[in-house]
């Protein structure tokens, strides 16, 4: 974590979080949703429903309260089954007195797994939304069914921004056999800033997501990044630190870059004052060899009742008035 200003400063927090399979307990015979119901495998009940939803509550809502003292302004989220659940999880305890929205739309995913961002209506007002259609074939040229990217404009504090939340094709196929199809997510988003360049004047973005890529992976770096856009998560990746674990490894998937606007002071707007990995204890494992890696609902079949298989990660803005 790092930060530039004084924690008496007010400020907001804007979260990005991979909820790891947040189902609901009901078969959608249109999604290959089978093993998130009760007669399923991974025998997916009300009670671990209902468990997992605290918990996520609890998370979300303290993500960078230490420096913030409330919870975040805006979060985007991925591996949400549809609008129902997140929903419900809005209605948890931890959240339902805070305020929040939410922006969803049902994805292609053929897991059924979409992306949605919950917004605090004090802080945050809608103009507009849209799914944008990520299409891609797989290299036997059949179409990939992933998840579209979440294109929101709103006003924060009265600041006009755009919002893309996204769950880039994951590397289960293999990482150099699948980046083509990072590439093509990144080259998507530029798209979309270009088509919304011609229509304003100086607009700026925020850009989060789960990209199944790390800061200074080829879709990221070389694709993602340009120079009017900054990523603060560089400077959060270590050997022994991210905000996923597979293989022993470490990888920060889950980023949130931002214009380089964000950086400078500007009269009613906001200005960057920190980033950072929301890996508190209670979201970790607690000992044995995952120790400190994220404390997950499931490890295969079997039942941790964890939060998620992923650490959020937030940046904090400070309104220049």
């Amino acid at each position: 974590m790092f930060f530039r200003k004084k924690s008496e400063e007010k400020l907001f927090t804007i979260a990005f979080y991979n909820v790891e399979n947040l189902f609901d307990t009901h078969n959608d015979p249109d999604t290959l949703d089978n093993d998130y119901t009760p007669e399923g495998v991974l025998h997916w009940t009300q009670k671990r429903y209902g468990k997992k939803l605290y918990k996520l509550g609890k998370s979300i809502s303290r993500i960078g309260y230490g420096t913030s003292k409330m919870p975040p302004v805006l979060v985007g989220l991925a591996e949400v089954e549809n609008r129902q659940v997140v929903e419900e999880l809005l209605r948890s305890r931890s959240l339902r007195d805070q305020g929040y929205n939410l922006v969803h739309y049902d994805s292609p995913d053929e897991r059924g797994i979409d992306t949605a961002l919950v917004y605090r209506e004090k802080f945050f007002r809608v103009l507009k939304s849209e799914a944008v259609p990520l299409l891609i074939d797989n290299v036997n040229g059949e179409r990939d069914y992933t998840r579209d990217i979440l294109h929101v404009t709103g006003l924060l504090n009265g600041e006009q921004v755009h919002v893309f939340v996204n769950h880039w094709p994951s590397r289960r196929e293999g990482s150099e056999d699948t980046v083509y199809k990072r590439v093509a997510a990144a080259s998507l988003i530029h798209e979309v800033m270009e088509r919304v360049r011609t229509e304003e004047k100086s607009p700026v973005f925020i850009v989060m997501g789960d990209f199944n890529d790390d800061p200074f992976s080829e879709s990221i770096k070389k694709h993602l990044l340009s120079p009017d856009l900054y990523n603060p998560m560089e400077k959060l990746i270590s050997h022994d630190r991210g905000s996923a674990n597979y293989n022993f490894k470490w990888n920060l998937f889950d980023q949130i870059l931002f214009s380089r606007d964000f950086l400078t002071d500007r009269q009613g707007k906001h200005r960057f004052t920190g980033a950072g990995i929301f890996n508190e204890s209670f979201l970790s494992e607690w000992g044995g060899r995952f120790k400190d890696s994220p404390f997950r609902t499931y490890a295969g079949r079997r039942y941790l009742g964890g939060y998620s298989d992923h650490f959020p990660v937030y940046i904090q803005l400070k309104l220049n008035v």
